[in-house]
């Protein structure tokens, strides 16, 4: 139902109008108000601003029609105007078009011609509230978007002309966790309002480097994100993707952990997984809450890598499924992982960045590697010397091996 007001001060109009359109009121296409003059079209507009198009005399008391036309446009969503007047001169007509009239009629009134023109004025309300309820709605949907999406594709999602489908579907993807050491602990010890202020600054930092890298903010939980790569819209790469993200997340949490340290708060290390793999993806919410996320054993491993930095004493660990995906991957073997409840062994490797790959003491640590599954008894001897030298991954290796262990098998269950 549309509803119109009437602005008029000639009293058997609003009887004529009544009765020429009665049947429109009686099917429920118009509702229609009335007023006598500009001063009383503003309170009827106030208690009623849902009204579509207002039909205004020029010579009224109090305030005239023109004037009320100003007064009109500076509402932020003023209804369409037609002026309805026996003042059908020239000048009126450019004054009334000037200040937003969307048509002008004179009296006396042709009521086809006043029928026609009411219906092509509400088309055009109907059209413009229509284009405006669409911006709004992609508005929103691009702000609660931009929460878990890099700017580009949360624009792109909230386009119902492109929308991507995110319903639940299996992907191949990359997942990443990312969780800080002793974080617990620190809550205890922190007040509330430095802890706010120094997690939101932490998961800024963060959300940043991984929308920067493509990335998808499924999961953040306290301190600790899940990030998907390949999901939802489609990433070839995603696996370099992830390996990527996860080097530049490293260097801003080992840059935000220094200086914290330096003002004296003992901020644990980042740890990071990656895995990449099929998984279930989409919005899982219930049709209440927008929850895009992920499910399946790529996540379930990919979480399981992030925990085991912390017996090894890495802070970056990656799968080798996700690195079959990546040609010229950056990194050293760390072995053949047996894990609780996982059947297979879990091969891992540590990225690293350009120029850490090729020190000496990597060099040195992959041709050690290399030499764990032969009989090489001096194999713990080189190890424990690259520990010395403070190499927390090769420690590790070399108090394992000096246990008696053998080979790139490591038992973690």
């Amino acid at each position: 139902m549309s509803l119109i007001l009437v602005v008029d001060d000639e009293p058997d109009l609003e009887v004529l109008i009544l009765q020429k359109f009665r049947r429109e009121a009686r099917e429920g296409r118009f509702a229609f108000h009335f007023a006598r003059d500009g001063v009383e079209a503003l309170e009827r507009l106030a208690a009623a601003p849902e009204t579509a198009l207002l039909l205004a005399d020029i010579n009224m008391p109090r305030m005239d029609g023109l004037t009320l036309l100003a007064r009109l446009q500076e509402r932020p969503d003023p209804p369409a105007t037609v002026i309805v007047s026996a003042y059908g001169d020239m000048a009126n007509i450019r004054t009334a078009m000037n200040r937003g009239a969307f048509d002008f009629l004179t009296k006396p009134i042709d009521f086809a011609d006043l029928d026609a023109t009411m219906a092509k004025t509400l088309r055009h309300v109907g059209e413009r509230r229509a284009a405006e309820a669409r911006r709004l709605a992609a508005e929103r949907a691009h702000a609660a978007l931009a929460r878990y999406f890099s700017p580009n594709l949360a624009r792109q999602l909230a386009d119902a002309a492109r929308a991507l489908d995110l319903g639940g579907q299996r992907r191949d993807v990359s997942a990443l966790f990312t969780d800080i050491t002793g974080f617990t602990a620190l809550v205890e010890s922190l007040d509330a309002a430095a802890l706010a202020a120094m997690l939101n600054a932490y998961l800024t930092g963060m959300t940043d480097i991984a929308f920067a890298h493509g990335g998808t903010v499924a999961k953040v939980m306290g301190d600790g994100m899940l990030l998907l790569f390949g999901a939802p819209d489609d990433q070839p790469d995603h696996a370099a993707r992830a390996v990527a993200c996860a080097l530049a997340l490293d260097v801003f949490a080992e840059s935000f952990r220094g200086g914290h340290s330096a003002k004296g708060l003992a901020l644990g290390a980042t740890r990071i997984g990656v895995h990449s793999g099929p998984a279930l993806v989409g919005d899982f919410g219930g049709g209440r809450h927008f929850d895009y996320t992920a499910y399946g054993e790529t996540i379930n491993l990919a979480s399981r890598l992030e925990t085991v930095n912390k017996a090894l004493g890495t802070r970056l660990l990656v799968s080798a499924s996700t690195v079959q995906r990546i040609g010229g991957f950056q990194g050293r073997p760390v072995g053949d992982l047996l894990l609780r409840g996982v059947g297979q062994p879990l091969t891992a490797f540590e990225p690293l960045t350009h120029d850490r790959v090729r020190t000496a003491a990597i060099c040195a640590y992959q041709e050690i590697f290399a030499r764990l599954d032969g009989a090489d008894a001096g194999v713990g001897v080189a190890m424990a010397r690259l520990a010395a030298a403070g190499d927390p991954l090769a420690a590790f290796h070399a108090q394992r091996l000096a246990a008696g262990a053998a080979g790139r098998l490591i038992d973690l269950r």
